[in-house]
C-alpha cells in the first residue's frame, strides 16, 4: 500500500519566542482547529483536512518538536508551554465560532485554550483524550513512571521506544499500517524524541496543571460535543472516560468503536469524515 503524504499541505509558519511553529490553514467557512497528541502531528488529521476544507477553514498546527515545526533544544516541551504557543497562534488568527477537534494531549492543550476563550468555541470533537489528573489510572501512571526512569528515557530518546512499542500496543488489533512507521521516522533527532518523552513523563508530572483545567470545566457545560471513542484503547477506551466527558460538556453525541484503539483518526481513516461532518452541520 503506498504511503500517504507525510503532512498536510500547504504549510504556514509563525515565529514564536521558542522557535518556528508550522501549521496548515486551508479552506473557507466556519473554523475547525485540529490539535494532535503524542507522538503524532497534523498528519493525523489529513483525511479530515482534505474533505472538510471544502466548506470549513481548517487549521492544524504541529507542536514544537513534532511534524513540520522546529525542535529547539531550549524549549521545555511541557504541555502548558505547548498550550501557551497554541493559544498565541489561535488568537493571532482572530478565530471565533470555532470547533476544536482534540485527540490525546490535544485534549488538555485545547481545553486550556477553550477555558480561556469560551466565547470563541462553538463545538468540541473529542477522541480518546482527557483533561483531568490521571492519578486514578495505575496503568498509565506506571507506564509514565517507567518511561521517566533513566533506562526508560534512554529507550525513548535513543531507541524511539514510544513510537515503536507504545503506539502498536495501544492500537486496535489489525489496525496497524505504515502510519506507525511514518510517525516513528518523523522522530528523527534526539530533540524530537525528547519532545515525545516529555509528553510521556507529563502523564504523571502535570497533575497540578490538569487539576486546574478540570476545575474550570463548568465553563463549557453547554458546549455541544461529539465523543468519537476507540474502545479497544487500553489506556482511555473505557466507559468511565466517556462518562467524565459526558458529565463535563453537553449535549454530547457518542460514537463507540469497539475494534478501534487509541489512534482513532488513523485507525478509522477516511471513515471518520462520515462521523464528524454531520456533527459539524448540526
Amino acid at each position: 500500500m503506498p504511503s500517504a503524504p507525510a503532512a498536510p499541505v500547504p504549510t504556514q509558519t509563525v515565529r514564536t519566542p521558542s522557535g518556528p511553529l508550522a501549521y496548515t490553514d486551508v479552506g473557507r467557512g466556519s473554523p475547525v482547529v485540529f490539535l494532535h497528541g503524542n507522538p503524532t502531528s497534523a498528519r493525523l488529521y489529513r483525511h479530515l483536512l482534505r474533505d472538510l476544507a471544502r466548506d470549513h477553514r481548517c487549521i492544524a498546527p504541529d507542536y514544537l518538536g513534532f511534524g513540520r515545526s522546529a525542535a529547539p533544544r531550549a524549549f521545555s516541551y511541557r504541555p502548558p508551554a505547548h498550550a501557551t504557543l497554541i493559544e498565541q497562534l489561535l488568537c493571532s488568527l482572530g478565530l471565533s465560532d470555532l470547533t476544536l477537534v482534540l485527540h490525546d494531549w490535544g485534549g488538555p492543550i485545547g481545553m486550556a485554550y477553550a477555558l480561556r476563550h469560551p466565547d470563541a468555541v462553538r463545538r468540541l470533537v473529542l477522541m480518546n483524550t482527557w483533561a483531568w489528573p490521571l492519578t486514578h489510572r495505575p496503568l498509565i501512571q506506571g507506564a509514565s513512571r517507567l518511561l521517566a526512569t533513566p533506562p526508560g528515557r534512554l529507550a525513548v530518546e535513543h531507541g524511539n521506544a514510544f513510537a515503536r512499542l507504545v503506539m502498536p500496543a495501544t492500537t486496535g488489533a489489525g489496525r496497524q499500517s505504515d502510519w506507525i512507521a511514518a510517525y516513528a521516522d518523523a522522530l528523527d533527532s534526539p530533540t524530537r524524541r525528547h519532545a515525545c518523552w516529555a509528553f510521556a513523563r507529563a502523564l504523571r508530572t502535570e497533575t497540578d496543571w490538569l487539576r486546574a483545567l478540570w476545575t474550570q470545566r463548568h465553563q463549557l457545560r453547554e458546549c455541544p460535543a461529539l465523543l468519537c471513542w476507540g474502545m479497544a484503547d487500553p489506556a482511555f477506551g473505557t466507559e468511565a472516560c466517556l462518562r467524565r466527558w459526558q458529565d463535563a460538556v453537553g449535549p454530547a453525541v457518542v460514537h463507540r468503536h469497539p475494534s478501534i484503539g487509541h489512534y482513532v483518526p488513523e485507525e478509522l481513516g477516511p471513515a471518520l469524515v462520515d462521523v464528524i461532518r454531520p456533527f459539524l452541520a448540526s
